[in-house]
C-alpha cells in the first residue's frame, strides 16, 4: 500500500476545498433572487380606514369553523389598556384585530394574519412540504397530513405568524391561507374582505393592490406615512399596509429587502448540489480514517511479541 503522507493530505484537502468554494459560483444564477410577481393575489390593508368592528375576524372564524378547523377563543376586554378579543393569534385564530393607542389623539387599528410572502421563509424551512406556495394565485398553504409537527415554520418566518395548536391532542399548524378551500374557492375573495364594510381590507392582485396604495400615498400625503409596508420587505409581500401612524407602533418591525430563503437556499443548494461537497467531505473523512488506520497496525507490529516489542 502507498504511504499516506502530510503532502498527499493536504494536496486531497485542498482539491475538495476549491471544489466546495466553486460551487456557490456555480450554482448563483439558478438560485438568484426572484422577481416579484404582481398577478399574484393579495390584500391591501388599509389602517386609516379600520373601525375596529372586527367582522372580518368574525367572518375569518365562521368560514373556517364551518370548514372544522378551528374553535373559538374566549374574548377578552381589559378597559385599562387595550380591546383585545382574543389576544394575539394563536392556534385558534388566523386573523385578528388590535388597537395601538398611544393617547386620546394617537391611535390606530391593525390587522394581522398571513403575509403570503414572495419568497416564504416557512415554505423553505418545512422539511416535509406542508407548507407550500402556489406560484399563480400567491397562497401559501398548509396541509396537516403531511406535518410532523417541527415547528420550524414558527421559527422561520421574519413575521411570527404560524401557530401550533399546544391545546389538542393532534395538534396542527394555523394560519391564513386566503380561503383558498372556502371563501375564494366559491366567490373569488376572502372572508375577511368580502365583509370589511369600510373597505378597509382590498382583496385583488398585488400590482393592482399596489397602484391604488401608491394613488392614495400620492392624493393624500398628509394622512399616510409615506410608505407602503411589504412592498420591499423580505423580497415583497402580498399582504400590503397603509398606515397613519409609523408602522413599528403597530407591531410591522422594519426587515431588510432580502428574502432569507434566498440566501439560506443558496448555500444549500451549494453545498448539496450534485452531492459533490459532501463526497469531498467524505473522501477527506475516509483518507484520514484510513491513514491512521495504516498507522495504527503499524504501532501494532512494532510492538507485537513477534518483532520483539513485546514487554519482558
Amino acid at each position: 500500500m502507498k504511504e499516506f503522507n502530510r503532502r498527499d493530505f493536504f494536496k486531497v484537502a485542498g482539491l475538495c476545498t476549491g471544489v466546495c468554494a466553486l460551487a456557490p459560483v456555480a450554482v448563483a444564477a439558478d438560485d438568484a433572487a426572484p422577481a416579484v410577481n404582481a398577478e399574484q393575489f393579495g390584500m391591501l390593508y388599509d389602517a386609516t380606514k379600520c373601525v375596529g368592528c372586527k367582522a372580518c375576524m368574525s367572518a375569518c372564524k365562521k368560514t373556517n369553523n364551518d370548514n372544522g378547523n378551528l374553535q373559538c377563543d374566549k374574548a377578552r376586554f381589559d378597559p385599562d389598556t387595550k380591546w383585545d378579543a382574543p389576544a394575539d393569534l394563536s392556534g385558534n385564530n388566523r386573523t385578528i384585530i388590535k388597537l395601538h393607542k398611544e393617547n386620546s389623539t394617537t391611535w390606530s387599528y391593525v390587522k394581522y394574519s398571513c403575509m403570503h410572502c414572495q419568497k416564504p421563509a416557512c415554505v423553505s424551512v418545512c422539511p416535509v412540504g406542508a407548507l407550500t406556495k402556489d406560484q399563480k394565485t400567491g397562497i401559501v398553504g398548509y396541509n396537516k397530513d403531511f406535518c410532523i409537527g417541527c415547528r420550524y415554520c414558527q421559527i422561520g418566518c421574519p413575521f411570527n405568524i404560524p401557530k401550533f395548536q399546544w391545546d389538542r391532542a393532534i395538534p396542527q399548524i394555523v394560519k391564513c391561507n386566503f380561503c383558498k378551500d372556502t371563501y375564494f374557492k366559491t366567490k373569488g375573495i376572502t372572508a375577511c374582505a368580502d365583509v370589511c364594510p369600510t373597505k378597509a381590507i382590498l382583496f385583488g392582485k398585488r400590482g393592482v393592490l399596489l397602484a391604488e396604495a401608491k394613488r392614495r400615498l400620492q392624493e393624500s400625503p398628509g394622512r399616510y406615512v409615506q410608505k407602503i409596508y411589504g412592498e420591499k420587505e423580505v423580497g415583497g409581500v402580498n399582504h400590503l399596509y397603509l398606515s397613519g401612524v409609523p408602522f413599528e407602533k403597530l407591531g410591522l418591525r422594519a426587515l431588510p429587502e432580502d428574502a432569507p430563503p434566498v440566501f439560506s437556499e443558496k448555500i444549500h443548494h451549494a453545498i448539496y448540489k450534485g452531492f459533490i461537497a459532501p463526497i469531498a467531505l467524505y473522501s477527506v473523512l475516509c483518507f484520514v480514517a484510513l491513514r491512521n488506520m495504516k498507522k495504527q497496525k503499524q504501532v501494532d507490529a512494532e510492538n507485537s511479541p513477534a518483532a520483539g516489542g513485546g514487554k519482558a
